[in-house]
């Protein structure tokens, strides 16, 4: 009975630290169940003994250890809606880039201007407040909702319309050319995977270092740079160089313009990130306080296909 008992103890702490191994996990359940169960077998009568009182640490340990699990994928209503404003913006910005506007002197933006560098801002709260793998999750999602729409859109402009020629207004909206689709998403994708990526290494690089404004306002900068600059030199390239010439024969700009356009645009929304950054800064500590969370990313996978792992 002795060396049952040490087996079951060497099992329940088995049990207990290695519990975070998702492989491990997906039988853990049932492990559990049964460690459980011998440990009520070999407990005595007696109320107090050792051995009931070794048995009953480690039942409490095991489902302490499980219960945290559960609770790490849970998710908050705070960090639900951060999600669901920052899909909003993706879709938003994605509709309003059909419309070109004169920001100053011979300077034009796209109107999506406005609303994309809020999606970025709110990338960098998420992976402030929750984490790498939480802001995995909710760029994926973003992702999926902007080829969702995108989906929508074709599909609704290959409808006959109900009057010959009446459509014209809508196609110009929703009628995606699919290689700037395909330019758009996959620039966005990874530009936004690096910008949360950024964010997460150098918060724990900034780890007990104090001075929270100044080091997140270094982090949140250098982030959008590097997010900026791989969604711009993915994009533009793509969209107006490279597609056309594979499918036109010539480029839709010149080579000089696509290099102008991609430090316009990281330039001016780095500065759109810098200007907004008090209110971001503020954001982010009142999110904090209500959410009573301030994740910080240690021994976990930056694997951009990890989504499960929350």
């Amino acid at each position: 009975m002795k060396g049952l008992e040490q087996i079951i103890g060497i099992w329940g702490y088995f049990l207990c630290f290695q519990a975070d191994n998702r492989s491990f996990f997906i039988v853990s359940n049932f492990s559990i169940n049964i460690f459980m169960y011998f440990c009520s077998r070999i407990q005595n009568p007696s109320a107090g003994t050792p051995r009931q009182k070794t048995s009953e640490c480690l039942i409490n340990l095991v489902k302490n250890k499980n219960n945290m699990n559960k609770a790490n994928k849970q998710v908050s209503v705070s960090f639900m809606l951060t999600g669901i404003v920052f899909c909003i913006c993706l879709v938003a910005s994605n509709l309003l880039e059909t419309k070109v506007f004169r920001a100053w002197g011979s300077i034009t933006l796209t109107c999506g201007f406005l609303v994309f560098p809020i999606s970025y801002i709110l990338n960098d709260v998420i992976a402030e407040v929750w984490g790498y793998r939480k802001a995995r999750l909710i760029i994926w999602m973003g992702f999926l909702m902007n080829f969702f729409v995108v989906a929508l859109g074709g599909i609704a402009c290959a409808l006959p319309p109900a009057v010959e020629g009446s459509d014209e207004a809508f196609k110009q909206v929703f009628a995606f050319a699919p290689q700037v689709a395909v330019a758009s998403l996959l620039a966005f994708i990874v530009g936004s995977l690096l910008n949360a990526m950024v964010m997460s290494k150098m918060k724990m690089a900034d780890r007990n270092k104090g001075h929270f404004s100044y080091y997140f306002s270094l982090r949140a900068i250098f982030s959008t740079i590097v997010g900026e600059s791989a969604d711009s030199i993915i994009f533009f390239p793509l969209a107006f160089y490279i597609f056309p010439f594979i499918f036109t024969g010539a480029p839709m700009l010149t080579f000089d313009i696509v290099v102008e356009l991609m430090l316009t645009q990281v330039i001016a929304k780095t500065l759109y990130e810098i200007i907004v950054l008090p209110i971001t800064i503020q954001v982010v500590k009142f999110v904090k306080r209500a959410d009573g969370t301030d994740a910080y990313d240690e021994h976990i996978s930056y694997s951009a296909f990890k989504i499960k792992e929350i």
